[in-house]
């Protein structure tokens, strides 16, 4: 595998939602870039522990009705059957997530609020 310069794909990258993925025989990590104010609407994981870490940028994590903010080098550990949504809160936020492989699961990414 070649080296991926996350920080860089977070800083110049034009997309937004998920912009990088890998997907190995035992993980799958992502890369997701939103602008202030949009991010993935609150779901509920049942089937795996997830690894969050802010690779750009500032936002907010709601876990189970507990709001944490969270800036680069930040991590935090979402544990399964978890309610989560995140939201950008500086002008780019990036963040990893990885777990254990499993069947592929997107949850609704939702607009900025001021759009």
């Amino acid at each position: 595998m070649i080296p991926i310069d996350l920080a860089n794909l977070a800083r110049t990258t034009e997309v937004r939602g998920p912009v990088w993925s890998d997907i190995s025989d035992d993980l799958n990590v992502n890369l997701l870039v939103f602008d202030e104010g949009q991010g993935v609407d609150e779901h509920v994981n049942q089937d795996v522990d997830v690894l969050l870490t802010v690779v750009h940028g500032q936002g907010h994590v709601t876990i189970d009705g507990d709001l944490q903010t969270l800036a680069a080098g930040s991590v935090v550990i979402v544990a399964k059957g978890s309610a989560r949504s995140i939201t950008a809160a500086s002008d780019r936020f990036a963040y990893l997530t990885c777990h254990r492989r499993r069947a592929g699961l997107m949850p609704r990414v939702k607009p900025a609020q001021n759009a």
